[in-house]
């Protein structure tokens, strides 16, 4: 949680914009130049109708304390209301842009994001937490388009007003414009130096937000542990203590946002007021302005403050949803490490032109025979071996075990071998040709997977059976749990294969959840399996219904199996012995036995355990 924090810390500090960085999220707008033109276009006529309305309303004034013409007051007046008419459209125009523009971007940027994270090898999500990555396509995206469609509005409108009314009032009276015109600089500096004060504070009412937030949820999490070591006082003052940051940074920003207003609102009336003296000055000698005229320049000087505060306040948007803007960025951008070379790219779109029957989407052969470890080592962290010189080779049909104490370098071997990451030293053949020559997404669709821990999705039985060939019918899924064992369990269940199996599988056993993994790793027919501690966490009954249904789906297969109950491997046809990285043994059940060695040392202990176990209990 604390390098979380240190991260998210990094972004309250106010940083200037990144132009190249803002160029670069601009560009996912130009698949919708009609709600971008929709808005620009919106925003310059607004701005010229703001700016006209207060020199009809002088007209009107003018006309109706002078010669009185009804016909020209009619007049004036339907232009008017034609220019309110036209007001509300295109507020009501650019409002709809906005939310098609900002909905229909972060839609893709969401989709864009996920499916970058899909790509991504596991070394990636090995260094970031999940709440990290669910920031990134939820809160960040939000953010991001939730600045864009109104930056690119105000950018328009707020220049084309600014711009505007200065020419409106320079023409209507030289002098007194340029009169008003010395509020600009002082309301400025001053929305400049609140905005950024204001920025920081906001941004560290997140902070102690989020931080409370984790307490909240981490205490709930653990309320059992707390209250068995009698904790809730200090951890009520720790809860205080984060409540207490909050309510400071709260107090700060809301005292900066009632001291920020008082001073804008008072430096328009100074320009109100300066137009309201000047002019009256010269209506009173009638050296000047008319009455219509002086009311419309009094309207330009309350007008003018609106896009100051309005640009300042989305460049100050922009400092503030940047740091999510270069998260998204960088996700989007990023390169995964474990992807096709140029030539095998090159193979698949060839291949995927002009199909071969008998061939893999690669190029390369459907059929796996064998695979080859040729002295592989590797390092997760550069200088940090996990892994070091390790050969063998494995036929189809046949299965290898690896044992092992925690980080020894079983899971390694096996990660390597599915190529979630690849091996830093040596190479790893598939029928006499490096992996890395193959195609990764028909390399990895070969495996199947069954964890100490299998995930299931929330839905029924039938959707997580079929989840890795989701054309398959309830014949093929019923003929998948039949043959590891598991029908038994599944028709006597309210609904069979409609049964619902909970968030994670939930509503099942650990046994079953297991059962219904293999269901789903064999119906998927792969040629390689992965078998990662996967009796470790059931009993001896669940355990051996288990392993009848291994033995099932593993014939005819390449296997790799990680156990940590020995007597599950005795039928490997190769066993290996690991101890920090290096194999040290290796053998069948039976050679490794009679060489006395390791190996034979944690069997013949972990025996010893488990009949002590099982008759004193």
């Amino acid at each position: 949680m604390s390098e979380h924090f240190e991260e998210e810390e990094s972004d309250f500090s106010p940083r200037r914009v990144d132009w190249s960085l803002w160029r670069r999220i601009a560009g996912h707008l130009r698949p919708y130049p009609g709600p971008v033109t929709t808005m620009i276009v919106c925003g310059l006529v607004l701005a010229a109708v703001e700016v006209l309305l207060p020199l009809v309303t002088a007209k009107i004034i003018d006309e109706a304390i002078g010669p009185g013409r009804a016909s020209r007051i009619g007049v004036l007046g339907g232009i008017y209301a034609v220019m309110l008419v036209i007001f509300a459209i295109l507020v009501w125009r650019f409002i709809t842009a906005a939310g098609t523009l900002a909905t229909r971007v972060a839609f893709d940027l969401r989709g864009t994001s996920f499916a970058r994270l899909q790509s991504l090898p596991f070394g990636y999500f090995d260094v970031r937490s999940t709440g990290w990555l669910v920031a990134r396509v939820t809160s960040d995206v939000t953010k991001v388009t939730g600045l864009l469609p109104w930056f690119l509005l105000d950018i328009g409108w707020g220049a084309a007003m600014l711009v505007g009314i200065f020419v409106a009032m320079m023409l209507v009276d030289l002098q007194l414009g340029l009169a008003v015109s010395v509020i600009v600089p002082p309301m400025a500096i001053a929305t400049w130096w609140f905005k950024r004060r204001m920025l920081e504070s906001s941004r560290r009412i997140r902070k102690s937000n989020s931080r409370i937030t984790a307490s909240y949820t981490e205490t709930i999490a653990g309320v059992r542990t707390t209250r068995m070591l009698a904790r809730e006082e200090a951890s009520a003052a720790e809860f205080g203590e984060l409540s207490s940051e909050m309510r400071l940074w709260t107090i700060r920003n809301a005292v900066q946002s009632a001291t920020y207003l008082p001073i804008v609102m008072s430096l328009g009336s100074i320009g109100v007021g300066i137009a309201l003296w000047a002019g009256g000055i010269q209506y009173q000698n009638q050296t000047g302005l008319s009455l219509g005229m002086l009311i419309a320049f009094m309207q330009y000087a309350v007008l003018f403050s609106q896009p100051i505060q309005e640009l300042a306040q989305r460049f100050v948007d922009l400092q503030s949803a940047q740091a999510a803007a270069e998260r998204v960025q960088e996700l989007i951008e990023e390169t995964p490490a474990i992807r096709d070379s140029p030539d095998v790219a090159a193979r698949i779109a060839a291949e995927a032109a002009n199909p071969t029957p008998g061939l893999a989407p690669d190029g390369g052969g459907k059929t796996i025979d064998t695979v080859t470890f040729e002295s592989v080592g590797h390092a997760y962290v550069a200088k940090e071996r996990v892994l070091d010189d390790v050969s063998f080779e494995l036929s189809r049909g046949t299965s290898i075990a690896l044992v092992g104490a925690t980080g020894s370098g079983k899971t390694t071997i096996a990660g390597l071998l599915a190529r979630w990451y690849e091996p830093s030293e040596g190479r790893i053949l598939v029928d006499g040709v490096d992996y890395r020559q193959r195609g990764l997404d028909w390399w990895q669709s070969q495996f199947g997977v069954v964890q100490q821990v299998p995930h299931l999705f929330s839905g029924t039985i039938r959707d997580n059976v079929r989840y890795g060939r989701l054309d398959a019918d309830d014949d093929a899924i019923l003929g998948a749990i039949r043959r590891v064992r598991a029908i038994d369990f599944v028709t006597g269940l309210e609904g069979g294969l409609d049964f619902e199996v909970g968030e994670g599988g939930c509503h099942l056993s650990q046994g079953q959840r297991q059962l219904i993994s293999l269901a789903r790793a064999f119906l998927a027919n792969p040629q390689i399996f992965i078998m990662d501690e996967a009796t470790s966490s059931v009993d001896a009954e669940t355990e051996a219904t288990i392993q009848t249904a291994v033995d099932e789906i593993l014939r005819d297969r390449i296997a790799v199996v990680i156990a940590h109950r020995l007597s599950t491997i005795r039928r490997a046809d190769l066993i290996l012995v690991l101890d920090q990285g290096k194999v040290i043994e290796r053998g069948s059940h039976a050679e490794l036995m009679a060489a006395r060695g390791r190996y034979r040392q944690l069997y013949l202990d972990q025996f010893v355990n488990e009949e002590e176990a099982r008759l004193l209990g």
